[in-house]
């Protein structure tokens, strides 16, 4: 990965975010020129403003990609090389309560990413990011395929099955006979060190046992492809890598990013392993209620193409993602150099060997 970055200017948007924070820093680690595009951090505290990622960015822009002119002019200016198109409304719940601000932000703002990218004359790559949430979910057990419908019986997931769609609709329209390739890259629920986003599991628990109280879990027996950060951010950065190749056309479609299935664990048991790694008498309690807007109970992702592919395959151990995610945040708390912790991290999980068959605490 490193060579291959080095020097190149590269576009982030939504990197104030969690996952857009870890990229922004991996990339610059791996040499690159980072600019990034986002509204502020959407929380207090935030990995972005802990870690200190501005002093890592070549540029960094506060603003909305609602606005088209503003993001004609930004990547105009920088001239990126690829873009990762990170910026969105992430959170299913919030989709309930702010149903067209999700779609303006997830539908129409991927929609003015890809407009603004089509006048940058050195773009060789755009990876835009959706998630798991894209499929019909049937909630059986069968794990959602790349060829899988699409659906999304809430409005987050519905705005991000649109911006599939208008993606490969402008990949077929724009780009196909350029020199820029169009990959939209799926993943599942992420951990990790750095996120403080409402109604997620983790940085619900860790605030609550910082604070002395039990965590309340909604979905307890719900399942969920979890996986570190790291090990989707690995996949965005390898298939930008093959987009921007002499064969790069051949991977310009879609591409799941999931952890392999014994890392498939319910809402219950990745808490009570978060509570047993915490101590400090760490509690957990299951709250269930009619008035929860529905979640899907049951998703799992089939990276089969990813892994044939692209040769990107899963690291860590969901046992060994919770405890990286866990030792995070215990470095935050007594005070430690979080930019050192997250390279370390880095580090450690590039070094681990990919596991093709894992277990799973």
């Amino acid at each position: 990965m490193s060579d291959f970055w080095k020097n190149k200017s590269v576009m982030v948007t939504g990197h104030t975010g969690f996952k857009g924070a870890w990229l922004a820093l991996w990339l610059t680690h791996l040499g690159a020129k980072v600019h990034g595009y986002a509204l502020d951090p959407p929380t207090t505290p935030s990995l972005f403003e802990i870690a200190n990622i501005a002093s890592l960015l070549h540029s960094d822009t506060r603003a909305d990609i609602a606005d088209l002119l503003q993001l004609k002019s930004v990547f105009y200016q920088h001239q990126p090389i690829v873009i990762f198109h990170l910026a969105a409304q992430p959170l299913v719940r919030d989709s309930y309560h702010y149903p067209l601000e999700t779609l303006k932000t997830n539908t129409l703002g991927t929609t003015h990413v890809l407009e603004a990218a089509r006048e940058i004359e050195s773009l060789r790559a755009i990876v835009v990011i959706t998630t798991d949430k894209v499929y019909h979910n049937k909630e059986i057990n069968h794990p959602y395929s790349e060829r899988d419908s699409l659906g999304g019986s809430d409005m987050y997931s519905a705005s991000k099955a649109a911006a599939e769609i208008i993606t490969a609709s402008y990949r077929e329209s724009f780009f196909k006979n350029s020199f820029v390739n169009i990959a939209t890259a799926r993943a599942g629920n992420v951990i990790g060190g750095g996120d403080w986003a409402k109604d997620r599991l983790i940085p619900d628990c860790i605030t609550a046992f910082e604070s002395g109280n039990p965590v309340y879990l909604r979905y307890p027996n719900a399942i969920r492809p979890w996986q570190h950060v790291l090990e989707p951010l690995s996949g965005y950065i390898k298939l930008a890598e093959h987009l921007v190749s002499s064969d790069g056309a051949d991977y310009a479609r879609a591409w799941n990013f999931g952890p392999q299935p014994n890392n498939e664990a319910t809402v219950a048991l990745v808490a009570e392993k978060l509570a047993y790694l915490w101590g400090n008498n760490a509690k957990i309690k299951f709250y269930e209620s009619f008035e929860n807007p529905h979640e899907a109970n049951l998703l799992k992702l089939d990276s089969t193409e990813a892994y044939k592919k692209l040769g990107w395959f899963p690291r860590w151990s969901l046992g060994e993602a919770i405890d990286h995610t866990v030792s995070w945040y215990k470095g935050w708390r007594e005070g430690a150099d979080m930019l050192n912790i997250c390279l370390e991290q880095i580090a450690h999980y590039k070094a681990a060997k990919s596991k093709r068959s894992t277990g799973n605490l």
